[in-house]
């Protein structure tokens, strides 16, 4: 013998035509959940559909949503017109360091603001959030000139550096770390557990979801920057990609529409594949409102 739940003892007990209105509203909202959905994905895929098509068969009217006729030749033009394998390599090795090496500070940092009591905490902790008022291109100078006086300009530590730090990170982490009951430092604190113990061994792996949304924000803000290349990179083997696809477009490979196209689908699809790899966490650190405390 089977026992309903409340819920659904709640449910049976509605009226029909009320029940017929509840699921009627649900079908009404999921169709206009997947129309906007489509909405917003339709320029990915027209995106990849042209950068697939023959340039000549590109951009008909109206627009073509299956690659008709199909081919690769854009792709392969991309790295006739400019150095992309170096430039990946590049994204990908400033795009790495930048989030291991910011979420390492990050943890530390926010370990130390939430766990530990010392004196001017809160001050210290204060005067560290005003840095995210301050714009980026308002801090480029001292950083240029720091770089050069260490003779850093124009290599890629000069924008692996500047990236170990993520105010916002530590901010994130601190308020997720604030969530986690102290009872569990004490406890552990008894059974003779020191405080890189604590952070790595118990802190760290309940904070899953938060490090899991930073390593994707991190990452794709690393990966997307354009600014700082721009100003501290001058040699195309130095380059990222965000400067490449610039000048594939309009500098010294002036490539065509469908060639920058299949360029842009190589830089987004990275992104792309680590947001779907993390988006269980990433939805599950908005859910447990990891801001908070």
């Amino acid at each position: 013998m089977t026992t309903s739940t409340p819920a659904e003892l709640r449910e049976l007990g509605r009226p029909a035509s009320r029940r017929r209105r509840v699921s009627s509203g649900n079908v009404i909202l999921d169709i206009v959940l997947v129309v906007i959905g489509l909405v917003m994905i339709s320029p990915l895929v027209w995106l990849i559909v042209q950068s697939l098509t023959d340039a000549p068969a590109a951009f008909a009217l109206p627009p073509n949503w299956l690659p008709i006729p199909f081919s690769v030749q854009n792709f392969g033009d991309v790295f006739g017109l400019i150095p992309f394998g170096r430039m990946f390599l590049n994204s990908l090795i400033v795009s790495t360091l930048v989030t291991v090496g910011s979420l390492i500070t990050s943890v530390l940092a926010a370990y130390a603001f939430s766990r530990l009591s010392f004196p001017g905490r809160d001050r210290i902790f204060v005067g560290i959030l005003s840095a995210l008022m301050v714009p980026a291109q308002l801090t480029i100078i001292p950083v240029f000139i720091l770089m050069r006086t260490f003779h850093l300009v124009d290599t890629l530590a000069a924008l692996i550096i500047p990236g170990l730090v993520n105010v916002f990170a530590i901010f994130f982490l601190r308020q997720y770390f604030n969530s986690i009951p102290r009872e569990l430092d004490e406890a552990a604190r008894i059974d003779g557990a020191g405080h890189l113990w604590i952070l790595f061994r118990m802190l760290v792996p309940l904070s899953g979801p938060a490090i899991s949304a930073l390593v994707i924000l991190n990452f794709q803000a690393a990966w997307n920057d354009y600014f700082g290349p721009l100003i501290f990179i001058s040699t195309p083997d130095n380059m990222t990609l965000p400067i490449g696809l610039v000048s594939l477009q309009a500098g010294q490979g002036a490539g065509p529409a469908v060639v920058v196209f299949a360029a842009v689908t190589m830089v987004v699809v990275p992104v792309l594949v680590l947001f779907l790899v993390f988006q269980r966490a990433f939805i599950a650190s908005i859910a447990q409102s990891g801001i908070r405390g």
